[in-house]
């Protein structure tokens, strides 16, 4: 059964009932205007919304493209004369002539291998310390490769975003930390062979062996860590060293050194 809003009163008695409106028909006459209205309303909201989204879309693009933009109106962070200064920098310095191509190549493959993310060459590794900075390198970097352009490179594997600096400011510091590198390449790569009969020969003589073991504790010490560590405990040490002090997050160049030496030490003993 159904419910006429004309029949409906408050009053509890029969008698004392008095009809609501008797215009029901108007005020639902009225309720569909106001639901057509409504509608209406809700589809110019859904138009302005959409408008909305599109220009904000489309402000989006135009700023997404403004970097893209400037970045390829910006200048290269290094330049083909840049590189070619620096390496003529670095030749003049004292010790230069014990630089090898080669090894500096090698060197640049070690350094990246050592790094927080050694499945990347130079040019993606610095391209992710710096926008750009690695594809730019690279582009001024003409061949052939010559030993003073490796060098440079090499200077980058090193030092990473703080390069420009230490070219400019102090080229004789860097063919320095180039040649310890070499040097500890060079030892690394001796044989076990060669390591047995040094060892041999040093504790022929009483001092020599004494001061063996002297060098081992002091690389223990620098890792951290006490004489006879397991190289599991070594690797560990070394690995948080280098998060510390590498050079591309702004570690120190001399303690990344020491801590790399004393880790070649430690994991080429017998």
């Amino acid at each position: 059964m159904g419910f006429d809003p004309r029949r409906w009163s408050s009053a509890t008695k029969p008698h004392g009932r008095q009809t609501v409106t008797s215009n029901v028909d108007a005020l639902l006459a009225e309720n569909d205007s106001l639901r057509r209205e409504v509608l209406q309303l809700k589809r110019q909201l859904d138009l302005l919304r959409q408008r909305e989204w599109t220009q904000s879309r489309s402000t989006q693009q135009k700023r997404s493209q403004e970097p893209r933009q400037e970045r390829e109106e910006a200048p290269p962070t290094v330049s083909a004369d840049q590189v070619d200064r620096w390496g003529e920098a670095l030749s003049n310095q004292q010790g230069w002539s014990s630089l090898r191509l080669r090894e500096l190549e090698c060197l640049i493959d070690g350094l990246n291998r050592a790094s927080f993310h050694p499945h990347l060459t130079l040019q993606q590794r610095l391209d992710r310390l710096m926008p750009g900075l690695g594809a730019d390198l690279f582009a001024a970097t003409l061949k052939p490769l010559t030993k003073k352009r490796c060098a440079v490179l090499a200077a980058f594997a090193l030092y990473g975003i703080r390069t420009r600096e230490w070219l400019d400011e102090d080229p004789q510091r860097v063919v320095f930390e180039l040649q310890n590198r070499q040097h500890s390449a060079r030892q690394g790569r001796r044989t076990r062979t060669d390591q047995r009969a040094s060892d041999r020969n040093s504790e022929s003589y009483g001092r020599s062996g004494q001061s063996s073991e002297f060098f081992m504790r002091k690389a223990f010490n620098i890792l951290g860590l006490k004489p006879g560590a397991s190289q599991e405990l070594i690797k560990k040490a070394y690995r948080r060293l280098v998060k510390q002090y590498h050079p591309d997050i702004g570690g120190s160049a001399d303690e990344f050194r020491k801590i790399n030496d004393a880790y070649q030490q430690l994991m080429t003993k017998e």
